[in-house]
């Protein structure tokens, strides 16, 4: 049975330092002028405030088109020559939370396959985008995903802020939805309505963490808001 295109672009990770694991996380891959890379929030990669400073990714992908149980870890450094080999994103508000790194095409084993989004794949109208607009959130919340057939899961959302206006001058939108440890990285997609394609979802944003607000726990519950970082960043950070 083929496995729904929109679930071969994200892969789950694992950091590590040496060999010991550290955290889990979500990616996925983007593709721009034939080089291939993964896409996730930077803390993933390198994080000062809690002490997080990995040293290398493990990530699974398929092995066989017929079979979905089939997969193989493929393990990424994150550093050579003590250098980091990401990029990391910068807007007119400072640093922002989304990180690619390339993959050697060469390097993966044979029989991997996977899907891409492309810049193609981003949505250029913002301003058409209303508020409320259905969008799913596409990862691995806690890890949890179909283990037999490792494959992600998927979250429903809505823009929560205006799409044309990036939320209090930052550049990231906020979504409604329920998320959780695991889900950074995770893509968020929305349905497009261009028929007859092989992958027919707009990419709309990198999600990176809850938002929330100084409140009184025992009296106010979480907001249950998310910033999701534009994914117009990605042609720059991929060139």
């Amino acid at each position: 049975m083929a496995i729904e295109t929109l679930l071969l672009t994200t892969t789950a990770i694992t950091t590590f330092s040496g060999s010991r694991a550290l955290t889990n996380a979500s990616g996925f891959f983007f593709e721009n002028n034939g080089h291939l890379f993964l896409v996730t929030s930077r803390h993933v990669f390198i994080d000062k405030a809690s002490s997080h400073f990995p040293d290398r990714i493990v990530i699974e992908l398929h092995t066989d088109q017929e079979n979905a149980t089939r997969s193989v870890k493929f393990s990424i450094p994150l550093y050579r020559d003590k250098s980091s080999l990401w990029r990391q994103g910068v807007d007119a508000a400072g640093e922002i939370d989304v990180a690619v790194i390339e993959i050697d095409r060469e390097a993966l084993p044979a029989e991997a396959f996977y899907a891409t989004f492309t810049p193609e794949h981003l949505h250029e109208a913002l301003e058409t985008v209303e508020i409320g607009t259905p969008m799913l959130v596409v990862g691995f919340p806690l890890g949890f995903h179909d283990t037999l057939h490792h494959l992600p899961v998927a979250r429903h959302a809505i823009n929560a802020s205006s799409f044309a206006l990036r939320f209090q001058g930052q550049g990231y939108f906020l979504t409604d939805a329920r998320t959780h440890r695991g889900a950074s990285g995770a893509a968020v997609v929305m349905r497009s309505a261009e028929k007859g394609t092989a992958l027919p979802w707009k990419l709309m944003g990198i999600h990176s963490a809850r938002l929330d607000v100084t409140r009184d726990t025992q009296l106010d519950e979480a907001l249950g808001l998310n910033c999701a970082w534009f994914a117009d960043i990605l042609p720059i950070l991929t060139s």
